[in-house]
């Protein structure tokens, strides 16, 4: 079975989120008739129901012990059948509109890969807001995809050598670069599209809007911490005595 494009979603402890995503999906995946796809779960050392909820919503499902976004991604981007691959985070959901432009603008040829702009689950909080468009500005001028949704041909992601493990966070960024040049050297583009992916503000809601900034300034002043699981707390850890009600799906 030729598979066209393939979801890849990294989670750790993702049971509650997952089934939203999922149904997203597969929303999006039903209303496309030309291209077939499929979806890929890397379970990230979870220690809950992650695989499961993953099998039960239709994903196949590869496994990851070291606890790494990047690795994570690259894990399931490898096991991934797809020509095209769609890197999408566990607690993301998307829409038919943003599918359908994320394959016409790689069917075009002149699209080596790209990201979208994104909003929040939380609306009416204005703090949120103003970060959902401060980094929509920034995505759209220095084309610098949201970790949350990244797309690329196959052959980008393997030239490339795919996210940077390297990092544990940011990798997103690096990878949207690398892209960039590789495309350039074949006459092609890194865009970001403009149908948004709503994906979750849960960080804000365990560690409020101030730990929220502590943790994000602690990672950014202290230099190599990108490079440590440590030192990336704000992406690693999760108070349990502050759980996220899930969206429904």
């Amino acid at each position: 079975m030729d598979i066209d494009y393939s979801f890849v979603i990294p989670a750790h402890n993702e049971q509650a989120y997952l089934p939203a995503t999922l149904a997203s999906v597969h929303r999006a995946m039903s209303s496309i008739a030309t291209h077939r796809g499929e979806i890929v779960v890397t379970d990230n050392d979870s220690s809950d129901r992650t695989s499961e909820v993953a099998t039960d919503g239709g994903a196949r499902v590869v496994f990851e012990e070291h606890r790494q976004i990047a690795r994570a991604r690259n894990v399931g981007g490898h096991f991934a059948r797809g020509r095209y691959l769609i890197f999408l985070d566990a607690d993301t959901c998307i829409n038919a509109a943003l599918l359908r432009s994320t394959l016409a603008a790689l069917d075009g040829g002149e699209v080596c890969g790209g990201g979208t702009l994104m909003q929040f689950d939380r609306p009416g909080f204005r703090a949120l807001e103003w970060g959902a468009r401060g980094w929509n500005w920034v995505s759209r001028r220095l084309r610098w995809a949201c970790g949350a949704y990244v797309f690329c041909h196959r052959q980008a992601f393997t030239e490339t050598g795919g996210f940077d493990e390297r990092y544990y966070a940011s990798e997103e960024i690096w990878f949207s670069r690398a892209l960039a040049r590789w495309g350039r050297a074949r006459g092609m583009r890194f865009v970001i599209l403009d149908e948004p992916i709503v994906t979750s503000a849960r960080k804000l809601e365990w560690f409020c809007l101030r730990g929220f900034f502590r943790l994000l300034f602690a990672t950014l002043l202290r230099p190599g911490a990108i490079k440590r699981r440590d030192g990336c707390a704000l992406w690693y850890t999760r108070p349990p005595e502050k759980p996220t009600e899930p969206p429904e799906v």
